[in-house]
């Protein structure tokens, strides 16, 4: 896919991830980018760089997922890529609040179900559209110390799959982005065991992941992976996952102190 002339949406647009992709979006030459975040603010200033239009929703309420893709539709254009990227790290532990494990899932999961559920149909009317959906390394891995985090990824993936075997022969194309640390306001917690597990092959600046992305879905790739060290992590697994599980509970023994 390229950028070019296309109408894009973002989700989480108001920093980090989000806002690196706008702007190279932007550079690229897409049409029209829309900026949606919970911070309007953020998502304003974030148009007033890079053009386009914002628009403020919570992307875990389907009602809001829905009214982005009808007033975008309606006042830009046909959306040919949604960018589903924003996310929440919540609910640690065993226990944690059951909001907090909700609220992820809501976030981080049915998001991307509610872009699909309404962007879909159209798509296929028209011939085909592109979903892009930020997922995490933990998605593909796991999370030290993210309990929550690295359920809810695998859940996410789990979903592009299936909205990739099911709707590729119609043109709907997937592409999952699945990184490991990168510079945001997520990753602030140098302190924390899941964050520093992450951050073992570097901590990459988002415009750097931006580059990636691009070039991902220019080859449409399904999983996009700014740390290419992840796929021999992937083998590792599920080339032995008992030996695999051992070696991230020496990890998480590490990063956390337990006894």
């Amino acid at each position: 896919m390229e950028i070019n002339g296309k109408t894009i949406v973002v989700t989480g647009a108001a920093s980090g991830i989000g806002r690196s992709l706008v702007k190279r979006f932007a550079r690229e030459g897409a049409q029209h980018i829309v900026s949606v975040d919970m911070n309007m603010d953020g998502a304003e200033e974030t148009v007033s760089l890079y053009g386009g239009s914002a628009q403020k929703a919570d992307v875990g309420r389907e009602a809001d997922i829905q009214n982005v893709i009808e007033k975008t539709e309606a006042e830009v254009g046909p959306i040919d890529l949604f960018c589903s990227n924003a996310g929440i790290g919540r609910a640690p532990d065993l226990d944690a609040p059951n909001d907090d494990w909700q609220l992820s899932w809501d976030v981080n999961v049915m998001s991307h179900v509610y872009a699909a559920r309404h962007l879909v149909p159209k798509m296929i009317e028209r011939g085909g559209g592109y979903f892009l959906n930020t997922s995490s390394a933990a998605g593909l891995l796991n999370q030290v110390g993210g309990a929550a985090y690295g359920t809810t990824k695998h859940a996410a993936v789990g979903f592009g799959e299936w909205l990739a075997l099911t709707y590729a022969h119609q043109g709907i194309r997937v592409s999952m982005l699945c990184p490991q640390a990168v510079r945001t306001a997520m990753t602030e917690k140098a302190d924390d065991p899941g964050i520093r597990a992450a951050a073992t092959d570097g901590m990459m600046e988002p415009d750097d992941l931006a580059d990636v992305v691009i070039e991902g879905l220019r080859k449409e790739r399904f999983v996009i992976l700014p740390h290419p060290e992840v796929l021999e992590y992937m083998r590792r697994k599920t080339n032995d996952y008992d030996r695999w599980i051992k070696g991230m509970n020496r990890l998480h023994l590490k990063l956390t102190g337990a006894a």
